[in-house]
């Protein structure tokens, strides 16, 4: 039994859709279940919808929800022509109508508390299942929809739920468990879950990756396969270093580091569920799935090349602490401790903490913090002085050849010479050596280390 996650870009319309379903079905001899993002940009055209009403401007709020409606129908004609004896249209029409009641409550409410923003989103996760089940089915592969909320039970941090992996265990494996032995395809949303009390909650960006790797190491799958618009997890993002090469095969260590970095190839608890399971996890083009990929697995490749991929974090803000002096003396390490106590309260993890003898330096994403950092700081207050610097990013080196060459620092200190450099970490993470740039800097700084580390590639691991 293998999973399948097709991203947003693999179902936009519907011919990338009927490119799915030849995938799936090339693949039905291996027992595949589907989970399934939204169709591109449908997630930001719900948020822009949501934003809108809670403003008051409901011309913008009716005007994205009728283009989206009037996408959807028009792709799920495009695929479903006996529309007769299929579900898809009457379930677009329910969707859609619970939608625009939804945004209705928004616009008196004046604002969108993440509660109802992770309902309003998981629309679009429903609406393109709803559109490949059937387009499946009319196709000749037996194929049968399932309401990820009613398997995937989460925590209420809603935004960046948790699973409840006991009780999601037991859900997913009761309710596919007969229906895979059957030979019937499930296909279920990526990124939604619910909470004890049956509220809707979002997994975080990139969220259906997790669900396919929940879902996976739930039923013990063979092979974990995520099809995406890229051939893999590349050296670099493709977006900023158009000469990026594609890495073959990682680790499981590699990969949970470069997505912590940054690497937006997965969800970056994506990796856990199948490490603990010792699933390996594939990563395809579905533009191009006769290509190679990527295969993530427990395995440590050997390697000539010293780092696999450089990934980037950014927007980045840098807190830089000191402890109080004189009277009351706080100790640099009790201050990071009083840091990262307020940072757990309010659910962040540092990217990088470090603490000297007379100070401590924080690199947060700037995403998670309220108003630059400031109430962060006012929380410290009374055991030291702090200030907030923003517009920074981290660049990450990743691979596990890193910690067997000497001449690692040298070389990237060669590449970055004339560029300032904050923060360097180097030893926390032994396959990963991490340090701040100004955000302007990025891409100047990725692409000289790419050139220095993968002058020359092994092609064994890279193509």
């Amino acid at each position: 039994m293998i999973v399948m996650k097709f991203g947003g870009t693999s179902v936009e319309d519907a011919p990338s859709i009927e490119r799915v379903t030849e995938i799936i079905r090339a693949r039905l001899h291996l027992k595949p279940v589907v989970v399934v993002s939204a169709m591109g940009k449908t997630t930001r055209k719900l948020l822009q919808a949501a934003e809108a009403s809670a403003s008051g401007d409901a011309r913008t709020t009716l005007r994205i929800i009728a283009d989206l409606k009037t996408r959807h129908v028009s792709e799920a004609r495009r695929l479903v022509t006996k529309s007769e004896d299929r579900e898809v249209f009457a379930l677009i029409d329910k969707h859609f109508d619970e939608l625009k009641k939804l945004l209705e409550g928004l616009a008196i409410l004046g604002e969108v508390p993440p509660r109802g923003l992770d309902k309003i989103l998981a629309y679009g996760e429903l609406l393109s299942s709803a559109v490949l089940t059937d387009a499946l089915i009319e196709r000749g592969v037996p194929a049968r929809l399932f309401d990820a909320r009613e398997l995937i039970k989460t925590d209420d941090r809603f935004g960046a739920a948790s699973p409840l992996f006991e009780a999601t265990n037991k859900n997913i494996q009761h309710a596919l468990t007969r229906v895979i032995e059957n030979r019937v395809v499930p296909v279920i949303q990526g990124f939604i879950g619910s909470s004890r009390d049956g509220a809707t909650t979002t997994l975080g960006f990139e969220g259906s990756d997790y669900t396919a790797t929940i879902v996976g190491a739930a039923l013990d799958a063979g092979d974990i396969q995520i099809w995406k618009d890229v051939s893999g997890l590349m050296t670099a993002d493709p977006n900023i270093y158009s000469a990026a090469l594609t890495v073959k095969r990682c680790s499981f260590d590699e990969a949970a580091d470069l997505t912590f970095f940054g690497a937006k190839v997965l969800h970056p608890k994506a990796i856990q569920p199948a490490a603990q399971k010792n699933i390996a996890v594939h990563i395809y083009n579905s533009r191009r799935p006769e290509a190679g990929g990527t295969t993530i697995s427990a395995e440590t490749v050997k390697c000539t090349n010293p780092i696999k991929s450089i990934a980037f974090k950014s927007p980045v803000t840098i807190i830089d602490g000191s402890p109080l002096k004189g009277q009351r003396f706080i100790s640099a390490d009790e201050l990071l401790r009083v840091f990262l106590e307020a940072l757990a309260g309010r659910r962040i993890k540092p990217l990088i903490a470090s603490a000297s003898a007379s100070n401590v330096v924080l690199a947060i994403d700037s995403s998670e913090l309220r108003h630059g950092g400031r109430d962060l700081i006012e929380a410290v207050s009374g055991y030291g002085t702090a200030s907030a610097e923003d517009h920074r990013a981290i660049i990450s080196l990743v691979g596990e050849g890193l910690r067997r060459d000497p001449r690692l620092a040298g070389r990237v200190f060669k590449s970055t010479g004339d560029i300032d450099l904050g923060i360097i970490s180097h030893g926390s993470s032994p396959i990963t050596m991490s340090f701040v740039v100004a955000e302007a800097d990025v891409e100047k700084i990725i692409a000289r280390l790419h050139k220095t580390f993968f002058d020359q590639v092994d092609p064994n691991v890279f193509e």
